[in-house]
């Protein structure tokens, strides 16, 4: 991993962030709260409308995979640039485009699907963070009984691990884990909360909005989704 300029604790940033989801929304908060600079870029008009409700000048609506959109935002000037959309390809072209063209010193980008993971490190895009990968090191941290060697050696095994989030009304939401109606070969490992993830216990009440990852004999998606998820979220 490349080694970044260092800055001091008290030491204002200057952060980019390509992505107003709840992982891009919540990091720009965090960040504003420590007294950073952040410019939140977002292409979807009517989340652009709600984040900048509450960010007001810190957000600014537009594609970030567009130079003009970046350089607007002041990329040339930007200490870290975080690409934290929910498309992979869109993620990489960001942070290429920041670290190559822009000179960028510090970039993190958001792994959608793990299996992407690697195309990210190829391309000399690091720290590349995987929300699957991160549940894994929790697990191995928190749980040590299910580290992550064995976590990992399931897929020997040929089991799943998927990442759903919880809609409004959904069965699940509301209902605690040990009660959430799951097939034989299912199992909730963690859940994505506000920005942090952590182990689930059977009481622990699923919330909407939660991103909850699970581990699934194949075949079994399909009927584990609708716990999770409404029509209406799905289409």
């Amino acid at each position: 991993m490349p080694r970044w300029p260092e800055h001091g604790r008290d030491e204002p940033m200057y952060v980019i962030i390509a992505g107003a989801g709840k992982v891009g929304w919540n990091l720009a908060r965090e960040l504003l709260a420590k007294q950073h600079e952040v410019t939140l870029i977002e292409d979807d008009r009517r989340r652009y409308l709600v984040v900048e409700q509450e960010l007001e000048h810190a957000v600014q609506y537009g594609d970030a995979t567009e130079l003009w959109v970046l350089e607007r935002a002041g990329i040339q000037r930007a200490d870290l640039v975080i690409a934290v959309t929910g498309d992979d390809e869109d993620n990489m072209l960001i942070c290429q485009v920041a670290k190559e063209k822009y000179l960028t010193q510090r970039i993190v980008a958001r792994v959608n699907n793990p299996r992407n993971l690697q195309h990210f490190r190829l391309l000399g895009i690091q720290p590349a963070v995987s929300a699957t990968d991160l549940i894994l090191r929790l697990i191995e941290h928190e749980v040590p009984q299910y580290g992550l060697v064995q976590l990992l050696a399931l897929e020997g095994e040929r089991l799943e691990i998927i990442e759903l989030e919880v809609s409004e009304g959904a069965p699940a939401a509301g209902r605690k884990v040990g009660d959430v109606s799951l097939p034989d070969g299912a199992l909730i490992i963690s859940v994505l909360r506000d920005g942090g993830g952590f182990v689930p216990k059977s009481d622990t009440v699923i919330e909407a909005g939660d991103e909850v990852l699970l581990i699934l004999d194949p075949g079994l998606e399909s009927a584990i989704t609708p716990q999770f998820t409404t029509s209406a979220a799905a289409a």
